[in-house]
């Protein structure tokens, strides 16, 4: 069941603060809730910099792209992708160009 505050939906297990605003819930999961989106605790690009999965139009993806290699939720970070039309930063190892030609084919 869904509450309203504030112009805002939030679950009502979660206890609204006494000051009239929506509390801030958690946008991933924890490493106990796989179904949630854990994946993302165990991501390799999860210990480095931020800046280079989302690097400026025309810049390199390289290093993004070779901590994506070793990192063993890949392949749940791109499904997490084209699932949710990410369209900016490298998931999954490719490029937000890469992933539409994926789509592409796929489709």
């Amino acid at each position: 069941m869904w509450n309203l505050l504030e112009d805002e939906a939030f679950p009502t297990d979660h206890a609204a603060p006494a000051t009239g605003v929506a509390p801030v819930l958690p946008l991933f999961g924890t490493a106990d809730d796989d179904t949630v989106m854990g994946w993302q605790d165990r991501a390799l690009c999860a210990q480095t910099d931020p800046e280079a999965f989302f690097p400026e139009k025309g810049g390199s993806t390289r290093e993004a792209k070779k901590v994506c290699m070793g990192c063993d939720v890949r392949s749940e970070c791109l499904e997490y992708a084209l699932e949710n039309d990410e369209r900016f930063g490298i998931w999954g190892g490719l490029s937000e160009r890469e992933r539409r030609k994926l789509k592409k084919q796929v489709v």
